[in-house]
């Protein structure tokens, strides 16, 4: 090949795309609901899940104390029916005031 006419080499480790990833509907979504420990804080959060995923299965869910015991995740997963439904699940968890972060 002559000098200039090589394509120069795409370096594999950096991102070619700025858009996050796709996700394709349905599919099955999972989310770390992160809040307070309170005798109450699995079953508000559960309360505000079946209003976004009425199928969710609350016997699948995971409750882990922080160390301290000041903090609780719950980790669930849901059947994800698209984006709308995943920002909305988001808001209305962040508006129980209950909820630190949601990942």
């Amino acid at each position: 090949m002559k000098e200039g006419t090589k394509k120069g080499l795409r370096d594999l480790r950096q991102p070619t795309a700025s858009e996050p990833p796709k996700i394709t509907f349905p599919c099955d979504y999972s989310l770390k609901i992160v809040g307070d420990a309170a005798d109450d804080f699995t079953a508000s959060v559960c309360q505000v899940i079946v209003k976004h995923a009425p199928d969710f299965d609350e016997s699948s869910l995971q409750v882990v104390d922080s160390r301290n015991g000041r903090f609780q995740s719950v980790r669930v997963t849901i059947v994800a029916t698209g984006e709308q439904q995943i920002r909305q699940l988001f808001d209305d968890l962040k508006a129980t005031g209950r909820v630190h972060m949601v990942v």
